[in-house]
């Protein structure tokens, strides 16, 4: 059996790979089942110009792929970095309970990533970086109707 640290390890690794080829920033993570690797991710987001393209959400679609679904229940997920709320929701979603991260968020802000106004912005609720309001509700309810009508699987 591999032990955490050889895991993070792994993580590390996963991220030197990202920087050396200049895909993003020093973020890489390994996701883990059975004691068994089942996904990698790194930084892809100068290479793919997609904001997306975190480590933490790589790895999620290279598991999703590799074990042909998208509920990751019994998952580990190793990350160099304490996942930015879009990262944490994805991890959510795919129903990983236990992460273990390096480098915490203030360590993140020191290197010049602003993970640190997207906490402020979502649990302080005074954001001045964006404007959320609802619109056209009723059209989007009768979508919802349409949808809950088709008895579809729901994730």
């Amino acid at each position: 059996m591999q032990a955490k640290d050889e895991f993070m390890n792994q993580a590390i690794k996963e991220a030197y790979d990202g920087i050396n080829q200049k895909h993003g920033g020093p973020f890489g993570s390994i996701i883990v089942k059975d004691n068994i690797i089942v996904g990698r991710g790194h930084n892809r987001v100068l290479l793919k110009h997609d904001p997306t393209c975190h480590g933490e959400m790589e790895a999620i679609r290279d598991a999703c792929a590799n074990l042909g679904t998208h509920d990751l229940s019994g998952c580990i997920l190793y990350t160099t970095a304490e996942p930015c709320p879009m990262c944490l929701g994805a991890i959510l979603w795919a129903n990983i309970k236990v992460i273990y991260y390096g480098c915490n968020k203030l360590d993140t802000d020191s290197i010049g990533f602003r993970d640190d106004i997207f906490y402020k912005a979502f649990y302080e609720k005074d954001s001045e970086i964006y404007s959320i309001s609802e619109f056209n509700r009723n059209d989007c309810l009768n979508l919802f109707k349409d949808y809950s009508k088709q008895n579809a699987s729901r994730y």
